[in-house]
């Protein structure tokens, strides 16, 4: 069972990125995702969810309106389309799985998943 995350990387401020999280050994159908962050010297702050049937998407305000969190099951991945970006959100970005048989349910807590990624670093700089 393994999360891969993917596509972070150097963007100037005002610059887009769009992470990937795919699963492998797992089907993400029956399983809520979701994205945290840890900057430097920081702890690890939650990003945003979504519902194992993708009709719910939470987001923390602090990127609410230019982060979008999607899924898509037949490919078994998920997508955390980041605009706007700003110096603040440089961080490693982690997805994380749970499963939840409730197609309408995330969560925000990080003690509740069961599966991380190894993480993706997102560098946000002129």
């Amino acid at each position: 069972v393994q999360l891969a995350e993917s596509g972070g990387g150097l963007v100037q401020p005002g610059g887009s990125l769009r992470l990937s999280c795919a699963a492998s050994g797992f089907t993400l159908d029956y399983y809520a995702i979701g994205w945290f962050r840890q900057a430097p010297g920081k702890e690890r702050g939650w990003v945003s969810c979504i519902s194992s049937g993708g009709g719910s998407t939470v987001y923390a305000d602090s990127v609410k309106g230019r982060f979008t969190i999607s899924k898509d099951n037949a490919k078994n991945t998920v997508y955390l389309q980041m605009n706007s970006l700003r110096p603040e959100d440089t961080a490693i970005y982690f997805c994380t799985a749970r499963r939840e048989l409730s197609g309408n349910l995330c969560y925000a807590d990080p003690e509740v998943y069961v599966y991380w990624g190894q993480g993706t670093q997102v560098t946000v700089s002129s």
